[in-house]
């Protein structure tokens, strides 16, 4: 049987070996980079995760949690108005510890609070409704049950606040535009912020927000609307 030679076809180039071995070594040394590029890049997307659960953690644990409801007061005027608003809070999940240093104390008549001299408060509480804002209005504090005897919410305490909308006006008001009757005491009752006898007060069926704002953490946020018909004491769920 005849055999003929194997055409050739012009161009075309075989690979030698040093060339394979050259492909193979690039190989070699680009896979570890490639490789710790990847790792690198998956562990910093790991911790960043890590540190997004940790600080939303960490908010959660400083927040306040209200526990049950709110209570209001009305003042002795003419017109149905509170003179105050009071309710329990905690530490949301057993969390860390939160500053209640409050920036007034209750006086010994329970009437208004007196302004706590030198305190440095840093939770804040602010009262909106469709009048007014006021971002600053006075409140106190009073442990209940266990307490440690500080300022210092922990996680095994409650506490109450109430927020003194305006001094208890002992008076009789001869209108409902008597501001010294609605304000009686402004100089305790509505000082750093908080209600002076140009504000509106609060009276009956209107709808107010309260926030208590802590130093870190979450925001407390309370809305309420007082009913048309206001007693002594209400509670407001």
């Amino acid at each position: 049987m005849r055999s003929y030679p194997a055409r050739r076809v012009p161009g075309q180039r075989g690979i030698t070996g040093l060339e394979t071995a050259i492909i193979l070594i690039a190989f070699v040394v680009l896979a570890p980079v490639f490789a710790f590029t990847v790792l690198s890049t998956g562990i910093f997307s790991s911790e960043k995760g890590k540190e997004t659960v940790y600080a939303g953690l960490s908010e959660a644990r400083s927040s306040l949690e209200p526990r049950g409801s709110m209570i209001a007061y009305k003042g002795k005027t003419t017109s149905d108005t509170v003179f105050k608003v009071s309710f329990v809070v905690s530490n949301a999940v057993d969390g860390e510890p939160i500053n209640l240093t409050p920036p007034y104390t209750k006086n010994d008549s329970g009437d208004d609070p007196d302004v706590s001299s030198g305190a440095k408060y840093v939770t804040i509480a602010q009262y909106q409704d469709k009048n007014q804002f006021l971002s600053d209005v006075p409140w106190t504090v009073k442990f209940i049950g266990a307490s440690n005897g500080d300022n210092i919410l922990d996680h095994n305490e409650v506490a109450e606040i109430s927020v003194w909308l305006l001094d208890r006006d002992t008076t009789k008001a001869t209108s409902q535009n008597d501001s010294v009757a609605y304000m009686n005491g402004t100089s305790d009752g509505g000082g750093n912020g908080g209600f002076t006898s140009t504000d509106t007060p609060v009276v009956r069926g209107i709808e107010f927000t309260l926030e208590i704002r802590p130093p870190k953490g979450q925001v407390l946020s309370l809305n309420r609307t007082l009913p048309d018909s206001v007693t002594t004491v209400m509670d407001l769920r």
